[in-house]
């Protein structure tokens, strides 16, 4: 191991680029669908020794000194996003005669603008370097900072945070209930990096007591929190998830919109399953109705006649404000409606945080100038909702709904038990097809479930859909391609093992214990040098 660490530490130019992108791309197998979090003890030890070798010129400026750190954590971060989020050019090919040009951009662009948040971890972790545990620390600092800062900065995108490799199964995502995301990050960073030490030996037995200590704990929590019974439900709903599996080449194909409404209609009025009730609430996807209520008012009376006494649909469509489609002043959101059984919308919750030109355009005026529209989402722009609020439903359970996704934000899904008692999360991952993607964006909805200690019920047009319990768990899902429907009874008791602001507050201490440890032992070889 001393040998393969000092090769890695003399690499130079182009071969240590390569090592550093190899590692990154390498660290995705912890991800879903691969759940192979093994990679990352390869992964993240390589990262350490590259770094260890990652010097400038003593006698140069900062920036000159930090310039090799910063591009060794860049070629990491660009190898990991790349990995990682390649699928995403899919979304170009449904209308590939339209937007096929801008393929570099997404699967390469959108990598790149990312690998800049993991050079600043780099550069962070460099500044507080030090031999031996000192500089493991000191890593866990600078990914964990960056990922708090990824989750918000340029309007953020914490997808496939370091965090989740940590968290493949039920047993292992109870501690986030605890650390929340910013600890996690930091925490599975630490862990991962550990292995580094069997190359100098020094502090390796305060390694491995600290790895048997933190595995420990990881583990022993999931399995006292899972084994622990349920708390005495206060109320339960019958809930009928709907997949209807349309194809996007005809999602706004007017010719084919009758045929999609009558298969919502369908999979929607059906007999419950065995053993289940007829179903208090109905749940349909993102953007799930192919037209506006305000071209087809006849379409509320359909649901009207469909739905029975006490049944209440939530479904996703485009909601119009100020006046008729030809209206040029016209304002579209990306909303879930609540439709009772008299056929009228009781509610409406609008997205707020839209997708970056996939559902708006930045600097519309500018890019717009240089033939830049908006890519993916549908026919028009959408405007960003005001605020989100709960929607009551049967027995005054209050739901809080996230459209697409919204539900990988943390802090946007930190649901205070008193108003909320149940997350919905709705989505359109058909623009991805069967790749890593709609597992990926599953695997963290599943997680804001475990966070905030409430069930999840999750509709998207063609997979992942599911009802998640509090802790993580599926109770019944369809997979990607199925079409049909979940018909399941959730129970609503879960609680949050602490309130939100007290994970965030948990996992910024995380941080700052790291960002301590790294320090003084920074301080102390340097003062040894001296």
């Amino acid at each position: 191991m001393e040998r393969l660490a000092g090769r890695i530490i003399l690499l130079w130019g182009w071969r240590r680029a390569l090592v550093a992108f190899l590692a990154g791309a390498l660290a995705v197998l912890g991800q879903a669908p691969y759940d192979f979090f093994a990679a990352c003890f390869i992964s993240f030890p390589l990262l350490v020794w590259l770094l260890d070798g990652a010097t400038g010129e003593a006698s140069g400026s900062l920036f000159r000194r930090l310039r090799p750190a910063f591009a060794v954590g860049w070629w990491f971060g660009f190898g990991y996003f790349l990995a990682g989020l390649w699928w995403i050019g899919s979304a170009l090919l449904v209308e590939a005669d339209s937007f096929a040009w801008a393929l570099p951009f997404a699967v390469v662009g959108i990598p790149f603008a990312l690998a800049f948040f993991y050079g600043f971890a780099a550069v962070v972790a460099r500044l507080l370097w030090s031999s031996d545990i000192g500089r493991i620390t000191a890593l866990a600092f600078g990914f964990g900072l960056a990922e708090w800062l990824r989750g918000f900065l340029f309007t953020g995108f914490p997808w496939n945070a370091i965090g989740y490799a940590a968290m493949p199964v039920p047993l292992l995502m109870q501690s986030v209930s605890v650390t929340g995301m910013i600890g996690m990050n930091a925490l599975a960073v630490f862990v991962f990096a550990l292995p580094a030490l069997l190359a100098a030996r020094r502090h390796l037995r305060l390694g491995a007591a600290l790895f048997v200590v933190l595995a420990a704990a990881h583990i022993g929590f999931g399995y006292v929190r899972l084994a622990a019974p349920e708390k005495t439900a206060t109320h339960s709903l019958d809930v009928r998830i709907v997949q209807p599996a349309v194809d996007l080449s005809e999602k706004w194909d007017a010719s084919v919109r009758d045929r999609i409404f009558a298969t919502l209609m369908g999979l929607s009025a059906k007999a419950p399953d065995p053993g289940h009730e007829k179903p208090q609430l109905i749940l349909w996807p993102e953007t799930s109705v192919p037209f506006l209520f305000t071209e087809r008012p006849d379409a509320l009376t359909a649901l009207g006649d469909m739905l029975g006494p006490g049944q209440m649909l939530i479904a996703g469509v485009v909601r119009e404000e100020g006046g008729s489609a030809a209206n040029a002043d016209s304002r579209y959101y990306n909303s879930v409606v609540a439709i009772d059984d008299k056929g009228e919308i009781a509610d409406a919750v609008d997205k707020v945080h839209l997708v970056p030109f996939g559902e708006y355009l930045p600097f519309a005026d500018l890019l717009e100038r240089f033939g830049i529209g908006q890519l993916v989402a549908g026919p028009m722009t959408f405007a960003a909702g005001n605020e989100r609020h709960a929607i009551t439903l049967a027995d005054g359970i209050r739901a809080l709904p996230f459209i697409c996704y919204e539900v990988i934000f943390p802090d946007l899904v930190a649901v205070d038990a008193t108003s909320a008692q149940l997350i919905v999360n709705v989505t359109n991952d058909a623009w991805f097809g069967d790749t890593p993607g709609p597992y990926q964006h599953f695997r963290q909805a599943q997680i804001r479930a475990v966070e905030n200690g409430l069930p999840l019920l999750r509709a998207a047009n063609n997979g992942i859909s599911a009802v998640v319990d509090p802790r993580g768990r599926i109770v019944d899902a369809l997979a990607i391609d199925a079409r049909g429907a979940i018909d399941a009874r959730v129970p609503i008791s879960g609680q949050a093992v602490i309130s939100s602001g007290q994970r965030r507050i948990n996992g910024m201490l995380i941080m700052l214990l790291f960002a301590i440890a790294a320090a003084l032992l920074n301080v102390r070889q340097r003062l040894r040098v001296n």
